[in-house]
């Protein structure tokens, strides 16, 4: 059995920096004539992914006891937020998926991950946040995240800090977008409506 890693920091940061780089382009109203509704923020833009394979089960610790499996919220939209505590975009939009999860929005889970080496730094960080209604994982070895996810089997390729993966109701990756992004707005909301309809 082999050692897995947890990423460093510097790592992500070098991820980042080149996601930034390739995803820098300005938002636009355009929907495409097929797929899904443009979502997106002046630096950063949803991406869609085709032929993503099923998220396998995977037993994330919660930060509420016991663990998480992706897989069990199969039939709806599952949001996947990976972030840090040094992450200052993080801090930003951490609130806001704290907010959408508690929109009442049934076809949807909202699940937000600590990538965060030291477990201990998160339970203050979130109480600090008043993060009520998230529902929040740990994955310090990279069991389900990794910078470095083409060497490494992991279903989440952390391409920037924050980034928010979409799950859709078959369980696959529909998309990503990196960055901070505002998931409560309008646009959002049909991004999600397009995928709770099978992509439709």
């Amino acid at each position: 059995m082999t050692s897995v890693r947890a990423p460093t920091r510097r790592a992500v940061v070098a991820g980042m920096l080149g996601a930034g780089a390739s995803l820098a382009m300005p938002a636009t109203p355009v929907r495409a004539a097929s797929g899904p509704p443009q979502f997106g923020t002046i630096r950063h833009q949803f991406t869609q992914v085709e032929g993503a394979r099923p998220v396998p089960p995977v037993a994330i610790p919660a930060l509420a006891g016991g663990a998480l499996d992706l897989t069990a919220f199969k039939g709806k939209l599952v949001l996947v937020n990976f972030w840090a505590t040094w992450c200052a975009a993080c801090r930003t939009e951490l609130p806001m998926l704290d907010r959408l999860a508690s929109s009442g929005r049934s076809d949807l889970a909202v699940v937000s991950i600590s990538t965060d080496r030291n477990r201990a730094l998160v339970p203050p960080y979130v109480k600090a946040l008043k993060l009520r209604r998230l529902t929040i994982g740990y994955d310090p070895g990279g069991l389900v995240s990794r910078v470095d996810a083409a060497e490494v089997d992991t279903p989440f390729a952390l391409y920037g800090m924050p980034i928010s993966f979409l799950i859709g109701i078959t369980g696959q990756v529909e998309g990503y977008m990196t960055g901070e992004a505002d998931w409560l707005s309008a646009e959002a909301s049909g991004l999600f409506d397009y995928y709770a309809g099978g992509g439709r």
